[in-house]
């Protein structure tokens, strides 16, 4: 059975690079523009991996991280925050919501599938 996937992030751009890295990658992937479009894809799809910006309108990425750690269902799913923030409070910040690691953007494909086959093992 495939893994699966949900992506958060405000960028067009990113969640097509990361469709195109995932799915080559044999994963299946659900994508969310922010953090409450996030939050409803959650309703009726259970990822195995999360993965979020934090910079995003509505709500953003700490916010979104602290509500799915909120939701026990939820709880012990990876999230790996992928942003262009590599500020040494913000990635402290993102861990004390729960996030499971960080990656720089822009990312490099076989780094990204290797931190997620390391967090879902």
């Amino acid at each position: 059975m495939k893994k699966k996937i949900l992506t958060v992030d405000d960028s067009r751009t990113i969640l097509s690079m990361l469709l195109q890295t995932l799915e080559t990658a044999g994963y299946e992937t659900k994508q969310a523009e922010d953090g409450i479009h996030g939050l409803e894809a959650l309703e009726d799809f259970v990822p195995d991996v999360i993965i979020t910006d934090i910079n995003m309108p509505r709500l953003d990425g700490f916010g979104f991280i602290e509500r799915v750690r909120r939701n026990e269902r939820l709880r012990a799913t990876p999230i790996l925050v992928l942003t262009t923030e590599s500020d040494a409070q913000k990635k402290e910040r993102a861990r004390k919501a729960g996030a499971t690691g960080w990656i720089v953007k822009p990312f490099d494909p076989s780094k990204l599938l290797d931190a997620i086959g390391r967090v879902s093992a």
